[in-house]
């Protein structure tokens, strides 16, 4: 088992904890958050706490990190975890510029520590078998990507929660929903080049943004339309066109807690089909393929330049959102 700290206890953070629960790969041995109400939370979970993160990184039994911190921390932390020599498993965004992501990876480099990433939703078996249909030439070749990822979770948050933050987290939606979507663009088409977006409050009290949508474009001509909103109830859905064929994937409920997806696949020739697929652990999955890439059972799917575009894009959206033209990525 590697031992791993959570550092940040929040809503993501205990669901971190609750999912690797059941886990044989990764077992959390202490949680780390300056509130005492979280750390109590995790306490009746019976696990160790402390309030900083020195706490952690001083502990010769904990070989990995967790991190469900505000992003704007993130560059820091990875960097000050690969020095004490500990593998790092981040939550997304992994960073927020440019120059704090290529920071954070020349860090995790020199180190030649595992670096993970909070982006469960490869991990969902319907999305891994559209990257494997279309890796197979079987929707020839691909033209463009629409998604969707909204919600309406944030409604009952304080004003001055850290997430409606319009210094804290720019482009709410973004962070929120939306750089899952861009994850996702960044798995199926390739390597993004320019962003055209627009943000609104338009059905809520949110300083940062309710509603968010993005035009990515990307080498070779393909292009993503995006959208996140967390001022409705939750939609979630994935497609993928091509010169063949395309397929999309409709989330039932929330990804927090998965009840399935249905799945339509249609190719030149061939009569629709339509499934549905059983609800998946994903956020578990890719923990625990963190974990297996540590031991050296496998390599872990994300790979650093994916990472860094999506920062890059992450920088770009807010950018453009500022001067609602078209930004370089």
């Amino acid at each position: 088992m590697i031992k791993a700290a959570v550092i940040g206890l929040g809503w993501w953070g205990q669901t971190i904890l609750a999912n690797l629960s059941e886990s044989s790969i990764i077992r959390p041995v202490l949680g780390v958050d300056p509130a005492p109400a979280a750390r109590a939370a995790a306490e009746a979970k019976g696990l160790e706490t402390a309030d900083n993160s020195e706490a952690a990184l001083s502990r010769s039994d904990i070989e990995a990190v967790i991190l469900c911190t505000p992003q704007d921390r993130h560059a820091d932390q990875i960097v000050a975890a690969a020095a004490s020599g500990r593998h790092v498993f981040c939550e997304k965004p992994l960073c927020t510029t440019g120059s704090d992501v290529d920071r954070a990876l020349a860090a995790v480099k020199a180190a030649k520590v595992q670096l993970g990433i909070g982006h469960e939703r490869r991990f969902e078996p319907a999305v891994v078998e559209l990257r494997q249909r279309l890796a197979a030439g079987e929707f020839g070749k691909a033209l463009m990507v629409e998604a969707n990822f909204s919600q309406d979770k944030f409604l009952d948050l304080p004003p001055d929660n850290w997430r409606l933050s319009a210094t804290a987290n720019p482009a709410g939606p973004l962070s929120a929903t939306g750089i899952h979507l861009v994850d996702l663009s960044v798995a199926l088409l390739g390597t993004p080049t320019t962003v055209w977006a627009r943000l609104a409050t338009l059905g809520s009290h949110f300083a940062n943004g309710d509603t968010l949508s993005i035009t990515l474009g990307f080498e070779g001509g393909t292009t993503a339309a995006l959208t996140a909103i967390l001022a409705t109830p939750f939609m979630g859905r994935l497609a993928l066109l091509g010169s063949h064929g395309w397929m999309e994937i409709r989330d039932r409920t929330h990804p927090e807690r998965p009840t399935g997806w249905d799945v339509t696949r249609v190719v030149r020739g061939s009569d629709r089909h339509i499934a549905y697929y059983p609800p998946h652990p994903a956020v578990r999955d890719n923990l625990e393929t963190f974990g297996r890439a540590i031991r050296g059972d496998g390599v872990y799917p994300v790979t650093h330049d994916e990472m860094r575009y999506g920062v890059r894009v992450f920088e770009a959206v807010q950018r453009s959102v500022l001067t609602g033209k078209l930004e370089t990525v």
